[in-house]
């Protein structure tokens, strides 16, 4: 009686094994289907990522894939962390190309400072630590330009950075 359980289960575990290995791998798949009218199209639901990261499935009569967006060549902005810190700036050296757009985060980590390029116009206040500012701009101009903070004596006192544009 007891050798009869054990069979049976033996085999109802051999049953389940081989329903559940070769019922794996089976992809399901919704199936093409043509018909006369672009409207009664059915296509499989797959995807193709584009460059801009959007994603496109199939369409039309064909099931083809659908055309990807344009994609306007669109300038990256270049952005920089400047840390100032009892007098000095770090990095000390930025560099760029003419026409870029710059974007400058500074971050005052300690004492009473700003940041300054004249040749640009730009400034971010005279402020105690820890604070943060984002200037933006475009690098519209070629050179070497000194960046700096205006208060006191501190630019004479190393607290500045050239800001080059090539």
């Amino acid at each position: 009686m007891k050798n009869t359980y054990i069979t049976i289960i033996v085999l109802i575990i051999l049953v389940v094994g081989t329903l559940f290995f070769f019922g794996m791998g089976k992809k399901a798949e919704a199936p093409i289907l043509v018909a006369d009218s672009p409207k009664d199209v059915f296509c499989t639901m797959d995807a193709k990522m584009c460059p801009d990261g959007s994603y496109v499935g199939r369409t039309g009569p064909n099931c083809e894939f659908a055309s990807c967006p344009k994609v306007e060549n669109v300038q990256a902005v270049k952005e920089f962390f400047i840390f100032g810190k009892n007098f000095s700036f770090e990095p000390a050296m930025i560099t760029v190309k003419k026409g870029d757009k710059v974007k400058i985060i500074f971050e005052n980590t300690s004492g009473f400072h700003d940041f300054v390029i004249d040749e640009f116009g730009i400034a971010t206040k005279q402020t105690n630590s820890p604070t943060t500012e984002i200037l933006e701009f475009t690098a519209d101009k070629t050179g070497s330009f000194e960046y700096y903070c205006s208060v006191g004596t501190h630019r004479a006192m190393g607290m500045k950075g050239i800001f080059k544009v090539e």
